[in-house]
C-alpha cells in the first residue's frame, strides 16, 4: 500500500473542517438565539398566548338587583322567561350570513324573516330601530316570549339551528304595581357596548360583553350597585374542545337592592290624577285662542317637606318600560321618539322648563323684603301699570287698592311685582347701570336655587334659566348676527322684535325686568325645582337635595347601606319673612286664588298653603301651576298649554291630598283608607335570608262625587277658564 504524504492533503482537509465548524456553530448560535429570544424574552407572551389558545371561558349573568318602594314593593324586578339568543358570531361564519337559519327560526317563532334579520344586525348612525347596540360577540336576544314547545323544537332540531340557543333566563320586569308605572324614575336597559366595555376595563366595575346596563332614571343612576358581578368559568380544553381541567371558577354575585322613598300607592294616584286633569282640561274652550286646551304636557312632584324625599313623582306622556326587554321593536321606537309621541322618555318633572308664572312670586317677594320693603307696608295694585308707551295690566285687568305684600301673594297682584321690579331697575341705573348693581330680584332667584340643578338622583337634570344681565349678554352674543340679518325697523312683529335686540338685545331693559317679577318673560324652572323651594319654606328654610333612593340593600339583606338626605344651602330669608310668606300662603288657600279648590279643608288639623300660577308662553296657551305644601308634603304640579293653575291642576293637587290623608270632600278624616298620612320613616322589614314580605297593592279607585254646593253656588267656571292665579 503506497503512503500518501500527509503534507500533501492537510491544507484541503483543514479547510474543509474549519469551514465545516463554522457552519455548525453558525447554526448552533441562531438556533440558541431563537431559542432564548422564544423561552426569555418573549416567553411569558407566548406562554400567554398558548394558555389562551386552550382557555374557554363560560359567562353566567349576574341577577341584576330589585328597586323597591318605601315599603318593599317592587318596582322593577326578574323573572325567568325562555329567551332565544342568535350568535352572530356564528352566523356571519355560514356562507348566506346564517339567513337560512333565520328564516327557519322566524317559522318556528312565528314571527317575520324581516324582523328576526333586523334584530341581529348592528346599530349604526343609519340604521334604524330594531338593531343591536351591544357587543357583536355577545349573543343577541330574539325574543324572551318563546313558549316551552318552540324552545324544544329548537333543542330537538339543533342541526337545523346553529348558533341559536334557547335558555331559561332571568329578564327585568317592571311590575308597576296596582298600575304605578313610576317609567321616568325607574328608567330602563340596554345591552353594553364595546366602548363601554373598553373605556371601563381598568375600573372597580368592569362590563362582561353579556351586561345590561341602566340608560336612565334609578336603572342608571345606581347601576353599579344594581348590576352586581357575573360569574366567571375558566375550562383547559384540548384541540377537540374535550375539557381536561377546570382552572377558575369566580361565582356570579346578584346586584344589590336599592329601596326607594317612593310609595307605589302615591304614585298610581299621582299618575292618574294628572292624566284625568290633561283629560279634563282638554275638553275646555280656551276663549283666547278659539279652541279647547291642548294640554299636551304635565308632570307632578310630591316631596317630604321635612327631607326633600320624594314620595311620588309623575310624568305625562309616559310610557311601559318593558317595551325595552329584550330588544325594543321598531314600532315602540317609533312611538317613544317619533315627533307625535311628545318624548314620553322625557322627565318632565326634572328635564321640562317652562315659565313659572305667579308661583315665582315667593322670590320677588324675598327680594323686595331683602331690599329693604316693609312686607307689612302698603302697595298700591291698580288695574295696570305703565313704562312709558307700554302698558302692563293685571289679570282681567282687575285692582286691589293699596294691599300689603302678603295679599299681593293671596290675590296674585302682579302690578305691585311691576312696580317693585320697575323701582329696583330704575335704582340700578336704567338703562345704564352702574357698575355696583344690587339686582336684588336676580341674585334672589339664584339664591333659592334657580338656575342650577336641585342634586336629585337622577341623570339629566337640566338647568332652568334665570335671565339676568350675565345671560342676557350671553344670549345677545349667540344670537345678535341672526337678529341683525333678519330684523326690520318697520317689519312684522317677530321682524321687529329681531331689529331691537339686534341693537340693544345685551341690556337688561324695564320691560324685562317687569315681566321677569312675574315669573314671565325668558325665566324658566322645573317642577323639581318649584318642589324643592316650596318644600323649604315649609320646613323652615333648608333646601334638600330631592333624593328617590333610600338605602341600598345586599342581597342577603346583611348590609344596608342607607342613603341619607343632603341639603345644599337656606332659603335667603330670615325666620320672620318665613313665617310672614308662610302665613300669605295659608291665606291663598284659604281666602285667596286657591281657596274654592280647599273647599272643606280641615285647616285647623293640617294647615294648607297654596300658590297659583298661570304661564304665558308665545305661541302657545297658557301653562297651569299650582304649588301647595303641608308640614308633612310638598306638591307641585304642571300642565302644558293647559289652562289656569287653580282651574286645571288644582282638583287633581287637592285629590292626592285626599288620598294621602284619608279625606273626604268635607274634610272628614278616616286613617283607615289614609295612604300615607306621615312620612315613611323606616325601611321595609328584611328577613333573614334577604327577603322583604311586601305588601299588595290595591287598585286606586277615584271618588266620584258631586262638586261641592258653595262651588255650584257661587256659579265658578270650570278647569280651563278659571281664575289665572
Amino acid at each position: 500500500m503506497t503512503n500518501i504524504p500527509e503534507t500533501g492533503r492537510t491544507p484541503r482537509v483543514q479547510i474543509r473542517l474549519i469551514v465545516l465548524q463554522i457552519l455548525v456553530l453558525s447554526l448552533l448560535f441562531t438556533l440558541g438565539g431563537r431559542l432564548w429570544y422564544l423561552q426569555v424574552r418573549n416567553g411569558d407572551e407566548y406562554a400567554d398566548e398558548a394558555n389562551g389558545n386552550h382557555v374557554q371561558r363560560v359567562v353566567q349573568p349576574a341577577v341584576r338587583g330589585s328597586i323597591l318602594d318605601a315599603r318593599g314593593v317592587p318596582l322593577a324586578d326578574n323573572q325567568t322567561r325562555l329567551v332565544v339568543s342568535a350568535s352572530r358570531t356564528d352566523l356571519m361564519k355560514m356562507k348566506d350570513d346564517g339567513d337560512a337559519v333565520l328564516t327557519r327560526l322566524a317559522q318556528v317563532l312565528g314571527m317575520k324573516p324581516k324582523d328576526v334579520a333586523d334584530k341581529v344586525r348592528l346599530c349604526d348612525a343609519k340604521t334604524p330601530q330594531p338593531c343591536w347596540n351591544g357587543s357583536p360577540y355577545q349573543p343577541i336576544p330574539i325574543t324572551d316570549e318563546a313558549t316551552p314547545k318552540q324552545a324544544l323544537q329548537i333543542r330537538e332540531r339543533a342541526e337545523d339551528f346553529p348558533g341559536i340557543t334557547a335558555e331559561p333566563t332571568a329578564v327585568r320586569r317592571y311590575a308597576a304595581p296596582g298600575k304605578a308605572q313610576t317609567s321616568q324614575v325607574l328608567g330602563y336597559l340596554s345591552p353594553v357596548t364595546d366602548d363601554e366595555i373598553q373605556k371601563a376595563k381598568d375600573s372597580e366595575s368592569p362590563y362582561l360583553r353579556s351586561d345590561q346596563v341602566g340608560r336612565s332614571g334609578l336603572e342608571r343612576t345606581y347601576d353599579k350597585q344594581l348590576r352586581g358581578k357575573a360569574g366567571v368559568t375558566a375550562y383547559e380544553v384540548d384541540k377537540l374542545g374535550r375539557v381536561m381541567d377546570k382552572t377558575q371558577a369566580d361565582p356570579a354575585r346578584p346586584g344589590a337592592n336599592v329601596v326607594t322613598s317612593i310609595d307605589a300607592r302615591v304614585q298610581r294616584v299621582a299618575e292618574y290624577e294628572l292624566n284625568e286633569a290633561m283629560k279634563t282640561a282638554r275638553g275646555e274652550f280656551d276663549k283666547n285662542t278659539g279652541e279647547n286646551y291642548k294640554a299636551d304636557a304635565g308632570a307632578v312632584v310630591v316631596l317630604e317637606s321635612k327631607t326633600g324625599r320624594v314620595i311620588s313623582m309623575a310624568s305625562n306622556p309616559d310610557y311601559d318600560p318593558n317595551a325595552w326587554v329584550g330588544g325594543i321593536s321598531g314600532k315602540d321606537y317609533a312611538n317613544l321618539t317619533g315627533k307625535k309621541s311628545n318624548f314620553p322618555l322625557l322627565n318632565r318633572a326634572i328635564q321640562g322648563q317652562a315659565a313659572p308664572g305667579s308661583i315665582f312670586k315667593v322670590i320677588p317677594t324675598t327680594a323686595a323684603v331683602n331690599a329693604g320693603y316693609d312686607f307689612n307696608g302698603r302697595y298700591p295694585c291698580p288695574s295696570s301699570y305703565s313704562i312709558g308707551n307700554q302698558v302692563f295690566k293685571n289679570f282681567e285687568s282687575q285692582g286691589h287698592g293699596s294691599i300689603t305684600l302678603g295679599q299681593a301673594l293671596e290675590v296674585s297682584c302682579d302690578t305691585v311685582y311691576y312696580a317693585l321690579s320697575h323701582q329696583q331697575w330704575q335704582k340700578d341705573g336704567g338703562n345704564k347701570p352702574k357698575k355696583d348693581t344690587k339686582d336684588w330680584f336676580y341674585k334672589t332667584a339664584h339664591q333659592f336655587g334657580l338656575g342650577a340643578e336641585t342634586g336629585i338622583d337622577l341623570p339629566n337634570e337640566v338647568k332652568g334659566r334665570v335671565p339676568d344681565r350675565q345671560w342676557k349678554k350671553d344670549f345677545w352674543a349667540a344670537n345678535k348676527d341672526s337678529w341683525c340679518k333678519t330684523g326690520k325697523k318697520n317689519g312684522e312683529y317677530v321682524e321687529r322684535l329681531a331689529y331691537e335686540n339686534c341693537l340693544e338685545g345685551m341690556k337688561m331693559r324695564a320691560g324685562d325686568s317687569v315681566n321677569y317679577s312675574i315669573g314671565q318673560g325668558d325665566t324658566l324652572v322645573t317642577p323639581i325645582q318649584m318642589a324643592t323651594i316650596y318644600a323649604a319654606i315649609a320646613n323652615g328654610g333648608t333646601l334638600h337635595d330631592p333624593s328617590v333612593g333610600k338605602a341600598v340593600v345586599s342581597p342577603d339583606g346583611k348590609q344596608v347601606e342607607e342613603i341619607r338626605p343632603k341639603s345644599h344651602g337656606k332659603l335667603p330669608m330670615n325666620a320672620k319673612t318665613r313665617d310672614l310668606i308662610d302665613g300669605a300662603l295659608a291665606g291663598v288657600a284659604t281666602r285667596g286664588t286657591a281657596a274654592w279648590r280647599f273647599g272643606g279643608w280641615p285647616q285647623d288639623k293640617i294647615p294648607m298653603h297654596a300658590k297659583t300660577g298661570t304661564a304665558e308662553v308665545y305661541g302657545k296657551q297658557t301653562t297651569s301651576w299650582f304649588a301647595t305644601y303641608t308640614e308633612d308634603y310638598t306638591i307641585v304640579m304642571t300642565i302644558s298649554q293647559g289652562g289656569t293653575g287653580s282651574g286645571a291642576s288644582g282638583p287633581a293637587v287637592r285629590k292626592i291630598y285626599d288620598a294621602m290623608y284619608g279625606l273626604n270632600e268635607k274634610g272628614e278624616q278616616d286613617l283607615k283608607k289614609a295612604l300615607l298620612p306621615k312620612p315613611e320613616k323606616d325601611l321595609p322589614k328584611i328577613e333573614s335570608d334577604g327577603s322583604i314580605d311586601a305588601p299588595k297593592i290595591k287598585p286606586y279607585e277615584p271618588k266620584k262625587e258631586e262638586p261641592p254646593v258653595q262651588e255650584l253656588a257661587a256659579g265658578l267656571p270650570g278647569p280651563g277658564n278659571g281664575r289665572r292665579d
